[in-house]
């Protein structure tokens, strides 16, 4: 008998081992499996709304560009075969990214006179990507992906026709893939090379072990996904990196240079008589992307002959994680805009370490053609450099920036004259939104290069921005007098309307381009004239979902217990009134730290901008009878020598306290049915309210990070390793405290992330602690799916659980299992 007994308890075990091994995990903790599901019609009404076009006008202001957008794409496009290398992600079967939006159609039409011209020619259903105007604005190019390559097309803007330009494969790996030369005519192209055989097939078996060691340098780095892991992915990598370039014309012609390589860049100097190249090479990293690689810097002519190497850059795997960083040597080699063939780049001087003391952190220099004398230094700067703005002869600004200080300065400089001393014209910290100058104004030349816009003989510039202010964001634009470095508003954004600029045509006629929008008028383009005050509609897009365009909106203020300001902005449902009582409610957020506490109570959102509802957005709620508090801000403050995150429980919790007590008080909330949710560092917060607070219901993360020790050189605006703030890192982590959570939480990932800190473990771990300690939770892992999620089936069923869940633990407060079945509370 007992060995009967025994008998059927191994049968009973060999039966749960094969059901263990064959079953989906879900399957395994009770779950049953699940297809993709759709939630309310109202809500996918939502989702599926026509997106309006994007908007591309001309170097000459003469033409707009309306750029189709299509809907969602299906999980079967997003499930294409993806290879990931060395931080890049890549459609082997196109020699593509794997992972871009495309336009779905183009359209023309003329600004002045509102004429339409229909681009005709194209093939069914086409895949646009990389659209770029010629700089005579008289074509328009852009590729097409296909089944199994890329092809390089362009448009006539005066007769809308479009034709393939040269048989030829675009090798997209970099994303982009081509540029105009400076005579409208020809294009310098990265293609595949047309004799490269066969991808490298995987070994059956590995030939040894890998191994990775250091000896003795310290290269910390943060966490990076996509990295090669062994030689067959450098194999791989040098396979469909590898281009070859091509002079292409707009007649057909495909001339090959005399050069192939990985290219980061190969740029046609502004005379079109020089091409400027980054081409990586050996040894790679398996601790670093493909960005920090080595590169050879060279100059070269229109035939591909080397004319002067600048510079070979090592792998830069040693950078200190200190926010301002550099790797040594030269970098960030560009074209003078405003010259014929002038590289410039910059060098740091201070080892490349923000936090190492140096008096000097940067200097640029400057080399024209023939590239054959020493380098001129143009400027030396006492912080880090942020780019160089070209004007002309006597005029370019060179930024530079700091973090720990949050300080930004532009210095006027004279590169036809390099050695007079530099001028400061602007000096302000970018964190103080209310005092922030703008950024100046950019103008496209003949040669399609972007150079200063300049007024008054080129005595003033223009500067536009943000405008931040009390009453909110009011975008403006000024000119600035150079010589008094005085500001004279020209446009400032007025209510019930935000409204900014996009192109000043004519600052003497005061003839201005902007885009208009209020809350329930969609984002439209007007021609403004400032002197006799008159504007007039260019677009007239409609409201893509009008079952939006009565929902309330108001931005509201209210205090943190330790006396920082908050906004939020409240929106409700049509016709709602508080006296019909509380809503259940959603609140999504996303937490900032800050220098300062003024900076951090700052109003940065407008009260005037249109009710817009992305797949993503927690507005989608709003048709399923929730009120929601849409970025309620949660500032982690830390001024003077404090660190922010060294308190950042306290102040989320703060924050967090203030936004309920605030919408329980208007009427609109009740304090018993709110969810909080956020995506990234906003899940992260989630999970960290849920164990510190019992302020909320249920919390929704998706695409989380939740225990700090994975990413320890740093994260967000923590600069500080693990080892050297080992108590902030654990206080942070919400992994350590799993045991307090314990109200209700769904997580939500997808299970081919690529940002740097989320890997997907992040929520299987966090899944595994919850579970471990007995908590509520529900993790979903979406197939296929990064970082953002885009595949419809994916972000249908993301909208479904998160209103399932909802329902179940904030609106009805009933006991249905998530599969909608009647929850079954019996024994085996």
């Amino acid at each position: 008998m007992i060995r009967v007994r025994h008998q059927i308890t191994r049968l009973i075990l060999c039966v749960a081992f094969v059901l263990a091994a064959v079953l989906p995990a879900n399957a395994q903790s009770g779950t049953p499996a699940l297809t993709y599901q759709m939630p309310p019609k109202a809500i996918a009404d939502l989702i599926d709304a026509p997106p309006t076009p994007a908007v591309s006008i001309s170097p000459d202001h003469a033409w707009m560009a309306f750029l189709e957008l299509p809907g969602l794409p299906s999980i079967e496009e997003v499930a294409q075969p993806e290879l990931r290398l060395a931080g890049l992600r890549i459609n082997p079967r196109t020699n593509g990214p794997s992972r871009v939006t495309h336009y779905s159609g183009l359209r023309l039409k003329r600004i002045e006179g509102g004429t339409e011209t229909a681009i005709t020619g194209l093939p069914a259903n086409p895949k646009i990507t990389n659209v770029s105007w010629s700089p005579d604005a008289k074509w328009l190019a852009f590729t097409l992906t296909m089944g199994d390559h890329i092809e390089l097309w362009a448009a006539e803007v005066a007769t809308g026709q479009a034709k393939q330009l040269a048989p030829v494969a675009v090798n997209a790996v970099y994303g982009g893939s081509y540029d105009w030369v400076s005579d409208s005519k020809s294009l310098i192209v990265l293609t595949v090379p047309d004799t490269r055989g066969a991808a490298p097939a995987e070994p059956v078996a590995p030939t040894g072990p890998v191994v990775q060691e250091n000896l003795g340098r310290k290269t910390p780095a943060p966490t990076y996904q996509d990295l090669l892991e062994n030689p067959h992915d450098e194999a791989l990598f040098d396979y469909y990196a590898t281009s070859k370039l091509v002079r292409v014309t707009l007649d057909g012609a495909a001339v090959p240079l005399d050069q192939v390589g990985i290219f980061r860049q190969a740029t046609p100097s502004p005379d079109g008589k020089f091409i400027l190249a980054e081409v990586v090479h050996t040894p790679y990293s398996y601790t670093v992307p493909a960005s920090r690689f080595p590169a050879r810097v060279e100059i070269w002519d229109q035939s591909g002959r080397m004319v002067r190497q600048l510079a070979d850059r090592p792998l830069a795997d040693n950078v200190p994680i200190t926010f301002g960083s550099v790797p040594t040597g030269p970098r960030e080699y560009e074209w003078r805009a405003d010259a014929d063939a002038t590289v410039c780049w910059a060098e740091a001087q201070d080892g490349g370490d923000a936090g190492a003391e140096a008096k000097e952190r940067d200097r640029v220099f400057m080399l024209k053609a023939p590239f054959s004398g020493d380098p001129v230094s143009l400027a030396t700067l006492s912080l880090r450099y942020g780019g160089m703005l070209w004007g002309n002869d006597n005029l370019a600004l060179a930024s530079e920036w700091w973090w720990k200080t949050r300080t930004e300065r532009y210095w006027q400089v004279k590169p036809g004259s390099p050695k007079t001393a530099a001028r400061k014209i602007l000096d302000f910290n970018w964190e103080d939104q209310y005092k922030h100058p703008g950024s100046p104004e950019m103008i496209r030349t003949p040669r399609g290069t972007s150079v200063l816009q300049t007024g008054k003989g080129g005595k003033s510039i223009f500067m536009t921005g943000e405008g931040a202010s009390d009453e909110g964001n009011r975008p403006f634009i000024d000119e600035m007098d150079l010589a008094a470095l005085t500001t004279k508003r020209l446009f400032r954004s007025e209510a019930p309307y935000y409204e900014s600029p996009v192109a000043l045509l004519d600052a003497a006629k005061g003839m201005l381009i902007t885009r208009r929008e209020s809350v329930s008028e969609p984002p439209n383009f007007f021609m403004r004239d400032l002197n006799a005050g008159s504007m007039q509609a260019i677009t007239t897009f409609p409201h893509p979902t009008p079952q939006l365009a009565n929902v309330q909106k108001e931005l509201i203020r209210y205090k943190r217990e330790d006396g920082v300001d908050l906004t939020g902005t409240l929106y409700l449902p049509e016709g709602y009134t508080p006296a019909q009582g509380p809503l259940p409610m959603l609140m999504w957020a996303y937490p900032q730290e800050f220098k300062s506490a003024d900076a951090a109570g700052q109003v940065t959102d407008s009260p005037y901008r249109f009710v817009r509802v992305s797949a993503h957005s927690p507005l989608l709620w709003l048709v399923h009878g929730y009120a929601i508090l849409d970025d309620p801000t949660m500032p982690i403050v830390g001024e003077g020598d404090a660190e922010p995150n060294d308190t950042y429980v306290q102040q989320l919790v703060a924050s967090a306290k203030a936004a309920v007590d605030e919408v329980v008080r208007r009427g609109v909330a009740d304090r018993d049915k709110i969810a909080i949710g956020g995506h990234s560092y906003g899940a992260f917060m989630t999970a960290n309210l849920l164990a510190h607070s019992d302020l909320f219901r249920t919390g929704v993360a998706r695409s989380g990070a939740y225990n700090r020790t994975l990413t320890p050189f740093g994260f967000q605006a923590e600069e500080r390793t693990y080892w050297e703030a080992p108590e902030t890192y654990y206080a942070m982590s919400p992994f350590s405290h799993a045991q307090k959570i314990n109200e209700p939480i769904l997580l939500i990932h997808g299970q081919a992330d690529n940002n740097s800190g989320t890997f997907p473990i992040q929520s299987e771990r966090m899944y595994e602690a919850l579970k471990g300690q007995g908590a509520t939770v529900r993790l979903v892992m979406l197939p296929h799916e990064s970082h953002g999620y885009r595949a419809r089936e994916s972000v249908m069923h993301m909208v479904w659980e998160m209103t399932e869940w909802m329902d179940r633990y904030v609106k009805n407060g009933g006991a249905r299992t998530m599969s909608g079945e009647p929850e079954d509370k019996g024994g085996e």
